[in-house]
């Protein structure tokens, strides 16, 4: 039997992160949570739930959820975000790999509900996730602000039964604010990969994007919630190419 640490990033997660620390009991031997000094009582209610806090400075995604990773006590990690909440069906499978731990790294589909409607279709479902690995086989890696678990030539990988639940948004606006934020990230980081910014990109990318998640993945089968998401979807390409050409133009 593996122990397992269970580490989760936080900044301001007050609302989110009692339901994600709750549904780690009785799979996690240890909760970390490492927070980005949060203003809310985040850390207050991390502790009082019996998790180990530590502090850090938030730099990048992946940069903070590779240090938490350094932290963790075990090798054997569930990394989580404080907006997620492990189903009691995956937890299952995720006992049954705690008894008997047969490859390095273990994928769930995670089911996001969106201002109370769960999305099972488009873009977002069945999202499939790497998020219980042997860390010394896999690190956070990708594009800053979306990262993924970057695993080592022949790491084995299998696929759990279950959803991870993710409570995305609770209105239009909280969507609509962290698309401002993520497409500010996405267009600093393209900038410095030396990406363009063509009008083409700016005009084509929405209307692709668009069709590819209502039409080509059904998106239109989760009702108002599937039109809205894909609609902001594609929305937010425009944002990041506009905000990288305007990045190129003050330069």
């Amino acid at each position: 039997m593996i122990d397992l640490s269970v580490v989760i990033i936080t900044f301001n997660e007050e609302r989110n992160v009692e339901r994600c620390l709750r549904s780690a009991k009785g799979l996690a031997d240890e909760i970390l949570v490492v927070d980005s000094f949060s203003k809310d009582g985040t850390v207050d209610l991390c502790r009082s739930l019996g998790a180990r806090v530590v502090e850090r400075r938030f730099d990048s995604y992946s940069g903070q959820k590779n240090f938490a990773l350094d932290q963790a006590r075990f090798d054997h990690v569930l990394s989580l975000d404080a907006d997620e909440e492990v189903s009691d069906e995956l937890k299952a499978s995720m006992i049954a790999v705690k008894n008997a731990c047969n490859h390095d790294a273990y994928a769930m589909n995670r089911m996001t509900n969106y201002c109370g409607s769960w999305v099972r279709h488009g873009a977002w479902y069945p999202d499939r996730k790497v998020r219980l690995f042997d860390k010394r086989k896999g690190r956070w890696g990708g594009a800053n602000p979306h990262e993924w678990v970057v695993l080592t030539e022949g790491a084995t990988v299998k696929s759990l039964k279950g959803d991870l639940f993710h409570y995305s948004y609770y209105t239009l606006s909280d969507h609509v604010r962290q698309i401002d934020l993520f497409t500010e990230i996405a267009a600093q980081t393209l900038f410095e990969q030396g990406r363009g910014a063509s009008l083409v990109k700016m005009i084509l990318g929405p209307i692709v994007r668009f069709l590819r998640d209502y039409f080509v993945k059904m998106g239109f089968l989760d009702g108002r919630a599937g039109l809205t998401i894909a609609v902001l979807s594609a929305q937010a390409v425009f944002i990041k190419y506009a905000k990288l050409r305007q990045i190129y133009e003050s330069r």
